[in-house]
């Protein structure tokens, strides 16, 4: 039996901008902690366009942080994988990239020590507090934070969608991956930043 259709946004929405952060604007180097698929700067930079009209629509903001504590005893298996150590609390290439993404008084952000900002944080109470039904979810990596961070929404029944463009991964194969892995979850949770954009205009 074929998925009901949605809208794009279904009732209240929020916008979560997962770990757009300093690194990505100021960190030039060949090598990185984490590898970055092509263009993954320039896909970052396109999500200020969805903080922009998320601002404009009166639609909740969301920024998570990926940060660890200089001791490092918060990594716990992060590090058994591909990735170096990133993101620690000293590094001013962790802060959230405020000025890049167009922060506003008002907005919120949620520090988070794992892949899932729902994983021991306050996402949860916050997102009840603000009686969002749809997340609107950018940023990085696609098959690492986002995936994760939308695995747990959609496990607690949140409506899901990814914005395609505003989205990166660790390589182009692992984002289109994730991405047809999360469609598969949800229908209609892969959708393009013209009509998210249009969706929140609408809303």
């Amino acid at each position: 039996m074929p998925s009901p259709q949605r809208a794009l946004i279904e009732g209240r929405a929020a916008l979560i901008v997962i770990d757009i952060q300093k690194s990505t604007f100021i960190d030039d180097s060949a090598e990185r902690s984490i590898p970055n698929m092509p263009d993954y700067r320039e896909r970052m930079q396109k999500a200020r366009k969805l903080v922009d009209a998320a601002h404009d629509a009166d639609i909740p903001v969301i920024f998570i942080q990926e940060i660890h504590r200089p001791d490092m005893v918060d990594f716990g298996r992060e590090l058994d994988g591909s990735e170096t150590v990133h993101c620690l609390a000293s590094d001013p290439r962790t802060d959230i990239a405020k000025e890049e993404m167009g922060w506003r008084d008002g907005d919120y952000e949620v520090p988070k020590r794992r892949y899932s900002a729902f994983f021991g944080t306050d996402l949860e109470i916050l997102l009840r507090g603000l009686k969002a039904e749809t997340l609107l979810l950018c940023g990085g990596l696609t098959d690492v934070c986002v995936h994760y961070t939308f695995v747990d929404a959609h496990q607690s029944d949140y409506f899901c969608r990814v914005v395609e463009d505003c989205v990166a991964g660790s390589s182009l194969e692992a984002h289109e991956a994730s991405l047809k892995a999360i469609e598969y979850l949800q229908t209609g949770a892969r959708c393009s930043l013209a009509n998210t954009l249009t969706a929140i205009a609408a809303s």
